[in-house]
């Protein structure tokens, strides 16, 4: 059944793929065709104004040499002289544009050999022979001359704009052919397509999707929680392996849950012990041996040299500087309050030495376990820590309350928002402890909005 399973998949998708294929090779072809059928009549677009621009130079020049017959001023030879200079351009691109059509070709040959003929030996000597003959270059055989190749040059080119048309017509039509192949293809390949694709969807939805729905599901209950979850074993092939497999899965995550919850317990005990000795070990050892040294220190002080006195002072000054270091360490390893007094004097030591002016109320009526005291306590302290260095907030908010065995904790801030445990704000760790105690943390930071961490501790584990 394995194979089998496997076997009718790749014929499906095979065939599927052919025909999808086949249809988009053919759409892609009469693209293609249609493609060079635009561009040929966007081509002839192109030359009939290229054709037309070239007569309009042509007439300019016209207008310009009869202005100047009729005014006898160079003032209006100015279209006569710029039409004369891009006339032999003009005419070279429009050559040039239907140089692959012979027809075309030999029409906008002519143009461009009559229109230098009548600039040269007709319009050149004309405006010649009326600056020193007015009356001659006005004569009725001179005009007639220069009518007679105008409208030479003028037939020419209709002859050339009404081809040109013609075969713009020709290759629309041509397109409009080619468009109604595309779509026509286009939906023979489209309704093929779409009528496999719905025999494939029925075959994959009876042989996996039924039973890979029921295994999400199943693997969405397991993952909110629910270890219970195990899935009927009624599959064959690589379904049946598949509901064999989570349901082993399932088995393991249920037995080794309890093991991971108490080896995090034992590691978070582990540490706290270990941070709280090392607290009393900066407290009774090096910091009490730094208090006696600057009380040596201030005796000698009182009997020594003047000269001696100012350097004497100056190491006192050094030590007592050391000795509130020291202290200020010591409490943040573990503070000596928060073992001696618990949790509410320990948040409002930390609330007065807060950058950020805080609001606390804390309503504990009992102590709390040690491991959930020290949980909540490093919980404030990281927050208010973001809070000074990340949310440029004007005040902090504090909220400790224990009610039916869970201790809820909230701190939350007026500042920019946009905090993320996961975007490396300090709060991993935090929440690594809480959740080793069967704890919830929620961290809520629109941005513009402010940041709230909310936690949950109970209070009544065994």
């Amino acid at each position: 059944m394995s194979a089998g399973l496997t076997r009718r998949m790749l014929v499906a998708s095979g065939l599927l793929a052919l025909i999808v294929g086949a249809a988009f090779t053919v759409l892609l072809v009469t693209n293609a065709d249609l493609r060079r059928s635009e561009q040929m009549a966007f081509h002839s677009e192109e030359v009939l104004v290229a054709a037309n621009r070239l007569e309009r130079l042509v007439v300019d020049i016209e207008a310009g040499e009869r202005g100047f017959l009729v005014t006898g001023q160079d003032r209006s030879l100015v279209l006569w002289q710029s039409g004369r200079a891009a006339v032999p351009g003009q005419a070279a691109t429009l050559a040039q544009m239907v140089a692959d059509n012979p027809q075309q070709l030999a029409v906008a040959s002519r143009i461009e050999r009559d229109a230098a003929s009548y600039i040269q030996d007709y319009s050149i000597p004309l405006i010649q022979t009326a600056r020193g003959n007015l009356a001659a270059a006005r004569s009725p055989a001179a005009v007639d001359e220069g009518v007679r190749r105008i409208d030479a040059i003028r037939r020419e080119f209709d002859r050339f704009t009404s081809t040109e048309q013609d075969q713009a017509a020709a290759r629309q039509g041509n397109s409009d052919e080619v468009a109604l192949r595309a779509s026509v293809a286009t939906a023979i390949g489209l309704g093929g397509s779409v009528l496999l694709i719905v025999l494939f969807a029925v075959y994959l939805s009876r042989a996996i999707v039924g039973p890979v729905r029921r295994a999400a599901g199943m693997a969405g209950r397991l993952a909110g929680g629910d270890l219970s979850a195990r899935l009927p074993e009624r599959g064959v092939g690589e379904i049946g392996v598949l509901e064999r497999s989570f349901n082993t899965m399932a088995g393991s995550l249920q037995v080794s849950r309890a093991e991971l919850a108490a080896s995090r317990a034992r590691i978070v005990a582990a540490g706290d012990q270990a941070r709280r000795r090392i607290e009393r070990d900066l407290h009774d050892g090096i910091q009490q041996r730094l208090v006696s040294m600057t009380l040596e220190l201030r005796t000698v002080e009182a009997t020594a040299p003047p000269e001696l006195r100012a350097q004497l002072v100056e190491i006192a000054g050094e030590l007592i500087n050391a000795t509130d270091d020291l202290r200020e360490l010591s409490r943040g390893i573990h503070p000596a309050i928060l073992s001696e007094g618990g949790l509410p004097p320990a948040l409002r030591a930390l609330a007065r030495r807060s950058v950020v002016p805080v609001e606390l109320e804390v309503d504990i009526p009992a102590r709390a376990p040690e491991q959930v005291e020290v949980a909540a306590y490093y919980v404030v302290s990281e927050a208010l820590t973001n809070t000074a260095k990340h949310a440029e907030a004007t005040i902090a908010w504090i909220d400790v309350h224990a009610r039916n065995g869970v201790l809820r904790l909230s701190v939350r801030d007026d500042g920019v928002g946009g905090a993320a445990a996961s975007h490396g704000s300090g709060l991993v760790g935090l929440t690594d402890r809480v959740q080793a105690l069967d704890g919830t943390v929620e961290i809520t930071s629109p941005p513009g909005e402010g940041t709230t961490v909310l936690v949950h501790l109970p209070t009544d584990r065994n």
